[in-house]
């Protein structure tokens, strides 16, 4: 079996959904040892599946078709979470976890367009992709330059961000 996260761009925001609802829509999915974290939108769980794209597809479908609701899902396994930690850039540099954010990309973006997030940095906050992550620093997310509308307008992906404490906790689980 393979642990993965599921995070889910946005679904229950406003809490509509019960996280056990929700451990019970991915069980029928036919995964297993399912875990949330409150009220997140990220979902811990195995199975034997490989194939990313198809394991998000079949979990979009499940809660359309059974909650009503039309979300887009990203999926790393979870040693790549452990990964994304690892390579954060600016870990050497001094910045506080409370000012660093990850946004998962659902594809790794064209190389066309990898550098279209160097214009917006600044000395408040800045943005590095690493293939399919964006590293974000960020004096002020609630007013960041760097929104998941802008990384999926500039890549062409589907995006969701997180914070350091929660892909941390998350890891935990």
């Amino acid at each position: 079996m393979i642990r993965y996260v599921a995070f889910l761009r946005g679904f229950n925001a406003s809490g509509q959904v019960s996280m056990e609802e929700l451990n019970e829509q991915f069980g029928l999915c036919g995964f297993h040892n399912v875990k949330t974290y409150i009220q997140t939108d990220n979902v811990v769980f195995e199975t034997e599946d490989t194939d990313e794209a198809a394991i998000a597809r079949k979990i979009e479908k499940q809660l359309k078709d059974k909650l009503g609701f039309e979300v887009k899902v990203i999926i790393r396994m979870l040693h790549e979470i452990k990964n994304v930690l690892k390579n954060n850039p600016y870990i050497n540099m001094n910045k506080q976890e409370r000012n660093l954010y990850v946004t998962f990309l659902s594809e790794v973006p064209s190389p066309l367009v990898r550098g279209a997030l160097e214009v917006y940095s600044n000395d408040a906050e800045d943005a590095r992709l690493f293939k399919r992550e964006v590293y974000i620093h960020s004096n002020n997310y609630g007013k960041t330059c760097f929104p998941n509308s802008l990384i999926e307008k500039k890549f062409g992906v589907t995006a969701t961000t997180r914070n350091w404490s929660l892909l941390n906790r998350i890891l935990e689980l």
